[in-house]
């Protein structure tokens, strides 16, 4: 099936979207470092089932505008973009898939409009309602007031992760994706003062899952668009938590679901319990499921599976 691309109009930017197939739109969101194409295992089979497959890349990445300001990356700026989308592509309405830091912008989005957005799934990271306080201070109390790195306080800083992690763009991204994979080992014991990328391994021979063209792919990508628009979206934490709180204690109530890989550490960080606690922030949670075989990209180290239990919760909606 034709893929196309749009540029879709968004208040000053711009926002690269590829689709293909047509029907209801279902609107692909991804995560870090990723891009529109981190969805490729996805697009022609849900275009297959009778729908629009359409993945964008999030403002900041790849074909997209690049706003320099911090705050263009809040929250409710991407939950616009995608609004504007689904009203240029969707006829007004969009179905939401999201990963990684695209499943809280997905499921932000669906709260805030749930006429638009009529049903949402999530991976890696759970919705498990509105915290009391922005996440970054429970960060830095768990992990660096005890002397102990997290990457997501590392990247408060702006401009040092970027000088890091644009200084040889393609091992950046190996080490990233192989640590965070399901045959990667992130190193626990990483210390306040340590960077991002120390200690990470790049793999002699990368896993079959990323093929070497959607390497080459993504390297071309993020050294044409540097990671300054990436690392905002992870310095924005004050200002989503106060945008948020008109969502306070208020369900979600579209159709969900939700799916990580069995080795992802992301659901990890919320502790234990996450699926009770999961299914008490939705009205209809449809489906709460592991990928096996797969660590953080569950999309792409196991898109048979991913694709699976996506079109099932499609088929139901």
């Amino acid at each position: 099936m034709a893929q196309r691309t749009d540029k879709v109009q968004s208040g000053d930017c711009t926002i690269k979207v590829v689709s293909e197939g047509t029907g209801p739109l279902v609107l692909m969101v991804h995560g870090f470092p990723e891009s529109w194409s981190s969805w490729r295992h996805q697009l022609g089979p849900v275009a297959a089932a009778g729908f629009t497959a359409a993945a964008l890349d999030v403002r900041g990445y790849g074909g997209s505008s690049r706003p320099q300001p911090v705050e263009a990356y809040a929250m409710k700026e991407i939950v616009g973009d995608l609004q504007a989308i689904a009203d240029q592509l969707g006829g007004g309405k969009a179905i939401l898939v999201g990963r990684d830091w695209g499943a809280p912008i997905v499921w932000n989005a669906a709260q805030a409009d749930p006429k638009r957005f009529t049903a949402v799934a999530g991976m890696s990271i759970p919705h498990l309602g509105g915290g009391q306080a922005p996440a970054i201070d429970g960060f830095k109390k768990i992990f660096t007031d005890n002397g102990v790195f997290f990457y997501i306080v590392y990247f408060q800083d702006e401009g040092v992760a970027e000088r890091e992690l644009e200084a040889d763009v393609r091992t950046s991204l190996r080490k990233l994706y192989y640590a965070w994979s399901a045959q990667g080992v992130w190193p626990t014991d990483k210390k306040v003062g340590e960077t991002v990328l120390h200690r990470l391994v790049d793999p002699p021979v990368f896993p079959v899952w990323m093929e070497p063209e959607q390497l080459d792919y993504l390297t071309a990508e993020f050294t044409a668009s540097g990671f300054r628009g990436p690392l905002n979206r992870y310095r924005n934490f004050q200002r989503d938590f106060e945008w948020a709180r008109q969502f306070q204690g208020k369900k979600i109530t579209q159709p969900a679901l939700f799916m990580a890989g069995e080795s992802d550490g992301g659901p990890r960080m919320f502790g234990p319990g996450v699926e009770e606690r999961m299914r008490a922030a939705f009205d209809d949670l449809r489906g709460f499921h592991v990928v096996p075989g797969a660590g953080h990209w569950n999309q792409e180290e196991n898109p048979s599976e991913t694709n699976r239990l996506l079109l099932g919760w499609l088929k139901s909606l």
